[in-house]
């Protein structure tokens, strides 16, 4: 433990010694994603993806100016932080559930038999967008090696795979709207994503164990 620990502090000081948003910075970041993630605290609520998601958001932008290596390892500052985050989400669903009772409770004893006799009002809400959007989003914003920004249209660098399926993710773009967007045809941007960028979101969710 105390060799990762050296490895992950030489790792954090050689990261935060290139600018913000640099490919090598990025790299350095996803090298000790990878060696923190698996050290990370887990539970198995329904919003613990999401407060990962946070953690890992934390990190990126707060490395360099919120971390001090001498108060404790990276490992453990970032446990802090997600169980902060966990503690929110647990309070939160906590005071959702009270206000949910408190209204149906309300209504009943006021009387109102429509809302309580009609199924539709009892169907489920829809559930939140699944956790694998949200990583999957984080891929593409971060873009950590630069990849999916270099991979773009000949001639035309600004239509690239991270801004292509970044507006195909949901709510997707249309390829018309995309077509008017940059002037190009909808199958020369169609046949581009299947070749291009289809590939890559594929590789990273069989990576991430999502396929």
């Amino acid at each position: 433990m105390k060799g990762l620990e050296e490895q992950l502090r030489k790792l954090v000081e050689e990261a935060c010694g290139y600018p913000p948003g640099s490919v090598p910075r990025q790299r350095l970041l996803t090298q000790i994603i990878r060696l923190v993630g698996k050290r990370l605290w887990k539970e198995g609520t329904t919003y613990y993806q999401d407060a990962l998601q946070q953690t890992w958001l934390y990190f990126c932008r707060n490395i360099c100016n919120a971390y001090d290596p001498d108060r404790g390892t990276v490992i453990t500052w970032l446990n802090v932080y997600l169980r902060h985050r966990l503690q929110d989400a647990y309070i939160k669903t906590q005071e959702d559930n009270a206000r949910k009772a408190s209204a149906s409770i309300q209504q009943s004893a006021s009387g109102d038999i429509s809302a309580i006799t009609n199924p539709i009002d009892n169907l489920p809400a829809s559930p939140d967008p699944p956790p694998i959007l949200d990583h999957v989003k984080l891929w593409v914003k971060l873009d950590i090696n630069g990849d999916l920004h270099q991979t773009h249209i000949q001639g035309r660098p600004d239509v690239n795979c991270q801004v292509l399926i970044w507006k195909r993710l949901p709510p997707e773009v249309s390829w018309k709207d995309l077509a008017q967007e940059y002037n190009l045809s909808v199958s020369t941007l169609s046949s581009f994503y299947q070749r291009q960028c289809i590939p890559r979101l594929r590789q990273f969710a069989e990576t991430e164990g999502y396929l």
